[in-house]
């Protein structure tokens, strides 16, 4: 599929995640599972140590069919691209720019994109007919899809980027892609079925996630799109006054004189003790946890945010 690709023209993922690097150079062996044309991301996440998943040569992930503005082609099999569905103002005003595999993409097409769905199971696969082989492993909560005709017997055929023929999915696990602003509490549905979901620097998957990624994830699902990165979504948020924060908004971290470095969901209405709680993908626990704000926490609380 890589050579079909081209520099200036649009792409898109074709695997179930496919993982944005810093640079080719920073790959480490450990990473093999996660650039495979048929990338494992639970193989390459499980393969890895605590320090391994916190490694800073991962940028962000791109879901199934998300789509990319290819900048560069190297003759070794990279391809630069810009994640057109990740707002990233402060690295490119076009999208999240990093390097992946070139077959983890194909040539974008022109299927419209009518009645579109989402995956709401948290980890499904698409098959080659209803019930039959995997074709596509691994589709994680979030990842948008095209329809490609009505349900037959529970299963709903779909088109997938790199694949002639519709995919099928168990009908139960792709719904409707929202049309209206998601309620408070249907974003704290999404975000808590991610609990306990290790940490991993980078992620944007039910696989492995990290702080910016949960809150990305979680809107994505419902419609919504947020940019990638913390101090991003701070600036494409609305402040509200401290103490006037509500379930589902965001709380912000920083140490002085810094940016902003963590986020979190608020999971309810503050006390007047100060009692404040979050859900959030906590780096220094390693997964994602909902808990009262630590003394260290409230320390660096900079501001609360509306979606």
């Amino acid at each position: 599929m890589g050579v079909e690709l081209q520099p200036g023209r649009e792409a898109v993922v074709r695997v179930a995640v496919a993982t944005l690097w810093t640079s080719p150079e920073a790959v480490r062996p450990i990473d093999r599972p996660a650039l495979a044309a048929r990338a494992d991301i639970a193989a390459w996440i499980s393969g890895m140590d605590t320090d391994q998943q916190v490694g800073d040569c991962v940028l962000s992930q791109l879901l199934l069919g998300e789509r990319v503005l290819v900048t560069e082609l190297r003759p070794d099999g990279w391809a630069h691209v810009v994640a057109l569905e990740q707002p990233a103002a402060k690295l490119d005003p076009r999208g999240y720019p990093g390097w992946l595999p070139a077959d983890q993409l194909a040539p974008a097409t022109d299927v419209t994109d009518t009645d579109p769905l989402v995956v709401d199971a948290t980890v499904t696969a698409l098959h080659a007919a209803p019930g039959g082989d995997v074709m596509v492993p691994g589709l994680v909560l979030g990842t948008r899809l095209t329809p490609a005709g009505p349900a037959v017997d529970g299963w709903r055929p779909v088109h997938a980027p790199g694949h002639a023929d519709p995919l099928w999915v168990p009908a139960g696990h792709a719904v409707p892609v929202p049309t209206t602003p998601p309620s408070a509490g249907e974003v704290l549905a999404v975000a808590r079925r991610l609990l306990d979901v290790v940490y991993v620097w980078g992620g944007v998957t039910a696989h492995g996630i990290d702080c910016s990624g949960l809150v990305h994830l979680a809107w994505r699902r419902l419609g919504v799109v947020l940019p990638r990165d913390a101090d991003d979504q701070a600036r494409a948020t609305t402040p509200v006054p401290l103490g006037a924060e509500r379930p589902g908004d965001l709380y912000f971290f920083a140490r002085p004189g810094r940016k902003i470095h963590h986020i979190g969901v608020v999971t309810a209405e503050p006390r007047p003790d100060d009692d404040r709680r979050m859900l959030h993908a906590c780096y220094r626990q390693r997964r994602v946890l909902e808990e009262q704000l630590p003394a260290e926490r409230t320390a660096t609380l900079v501001g609360v945010h509306r979606v």
